[in-house]
């Protein structure tokens, strides 16, 4: 099985299960993927923790992440982007592989486009105050282009929340006009660096979701993969 830290949010965590199973293409039940899902919302805040000292959420994700290899996982993935700032600390002595969304949406964006090519960002505040995305794409030859102030505080910040809150239709327009004013200043794909986002958009059948590159939905075509290479044969 690929245990799943996840509850961050919880429509989010939903959101990846089920692009898992659209990823896997199976024919059969027994040729999905193995998922073990912690869903616990009650992890602390992972802005607020980066951005204003509140409490660290990292001892609840280690108890998430002991617990699920404990219960038969033998690989991780967490559908939560801001919580990858911690992904040093959870792979530390980690007896398990630990799939990164950073790696594969990075890893998808670089796939779709050339060296030097502008990348937009969307992502919570905390994620962006990390560079997170940014550091790497600019690592692999990438431009990153970040949202403006007036976009992350009226549009970006408000639209995670209306998601959050099980409102993502009213989210969609506020994440469609930050998308397209990354467009507008340059960039040719745009990463959803937030899991929150993707729903967003999906809810109100953006058009704009073509240039976009999902992070939710790369992190779980990245843990199909893994499985197909490395899992234990199955029984006929």
């Amino acid at each position: 099985m690929i245990g799943v830290l996840g509850g961050m949010g919880p429509l989010a965590t939903a959101d990846f299960f089920s692009k898992v199973i659209a990823a896997t293409g199976a024919e059969r039940d027994e040729c999905h993927v193995p998922l073990l899902i912690q869903s616990d919302p009650r992890v602390p805040s992972r802005p607020a923790a980066i951005l204003s000292g509140g409490e660290s959420p990292l001892p609840a994700l280690l108890a998430g992440r002991d617990r699920l290899i404990a219960a038969g996982a033998i690989a991780l993935a967490m559908p939560c982007n801001t919580a990858h700032f911690w992904i040093a600390e959870l792979r530390d002595g980690c007896a398990v592989p630990f799939l990164s969304i950073v790696d594969a949406s990075c890893g998808e964006a670089a796939a779709q486009l050339g060296p030097g090519s502008c990348i937009g960002l969307i992502a919570t505040g905390a994620t962006l105050a990390t560079h997170l995305f940014d550091d790497r794409l600019q690592a692999d030859g990438f431009r990153p282009i970040l949202p403006d102030v007036v976009d992350m505080e009226a549009r970006v910040l408000p639209a995670i929340e209306l998601v959050k809150a099980g409102r993502p239709r009213e989210g969609g327009p506020l994440i469609e006009q930050a998308v397209q004013a990354l467009l507008h200043r340059g960039a040719t794909r745009v990463i959803l660096a937030c899991t929150e986002t993707p729903l967003a958009l999906d809810a109100v059948g953006s058009d704009l979701r073509r240039v976009c590159v999902d992070s939710t939905g790369a992190l779980a075509r990245s843990c199909v993969r893994w499985w197909q290479e490395h899992s234990p044969p199955t029984t006929p």
